[in-house]
């Protein structure tokens, strides 16, 4: 059997990675699955399901799709969220959203030994290899990057500043033109205390948020 991810580039790995762009990423929504590997895979793969496909997929990765979909709608009404994209709205315009985005990956990256007992680099290689485990439940697109995903350890890759330079900089060479990482950089470092005492504020509540709907998951 071919192996479809080397037909992939790094700049559509970005492409399909980033072609949703939500306010919480890929780390926010395996963690917030719980420890259910299925859930975890459901939070994963969701940008990359449309509709009502329950009959396609196992009952808990479906439950985990359920629960991202709740995840990104308690987000984009919370109101810390809405005040965070307003005031950077002078800054970035329409793309201040996706900004704050990889701000979130950042903040939860950095603080994760808060929310976690594991370490980031042991969750981010537990996952792989559950994703690996599950490889023939992925969506063909994420069927597609996962083994890049993997390799090039995008879960950990957030934890540095270099890391989260990393990401902008193919961002505004493979997608958004006018996104200028230097700018991004320079006002996370300016107004880093702000930006993280929200994210933590927003993330704790959005955890109990969580926890409550995984007790019906």
């Amino acid at each position: 059997m071919e192996c479809s991810y080397r037909k992939f580039s790094f700049k559509e790995f970005y492409y399909f990675c980033r072609k949703k762009a939500t306010i919480l990423n890929y780390l926010a929504h395996i963690y917030l699955s719980g420890k259910s590997k299925q859930m975890q895979i459901g939070g994963f793969i969701a940008d990359f399901v449309k509709g009502n496909k329950s009959k396609t997929h196992q009952q808990k990765i479906w439950n985990g799709i359920i629960l991202h979909r709740k995840v990104d709608s308690f987000t984009d009404s919370h109101p810390i969220v809405r005040e965070m994209i307003d005031k950077m709205r002078p800054e970035f315009g329409r793309y201040s959203a996706i900004v704050l985005d990889m701000y979130f990956d950042y903040f939860l990256a950095t603080n994760f030994n808060r929310y976690s007992k594991q370490s980031l680099w042991y969750f981010s290689v537990q996952f792989s290899a559950n994703a690996l485990l599950y490889y023939f439940s992925l969506p063909k697109k994420v069927q597609g990057f996962i083994f890049h995903f993997i390799l090039s350890n995008r879960l950990y890759k957030y934890s540095k500043i270099a890391g989260l330079k990393e990401s902008l900089y193919i961002m505004s060479v493979y997608k958004i033109k006018s996104l200028q990482p230097e700018k991004c950089i320079n006002y996370l470092m300016k107004n880093d205390t702000e930006l993280e005492n929200n994210f933590l504020i927003f993330f704790d509540e959005l955890i109990q948020f969580t926890q409550n709907e995984l007790k019906t998951a």
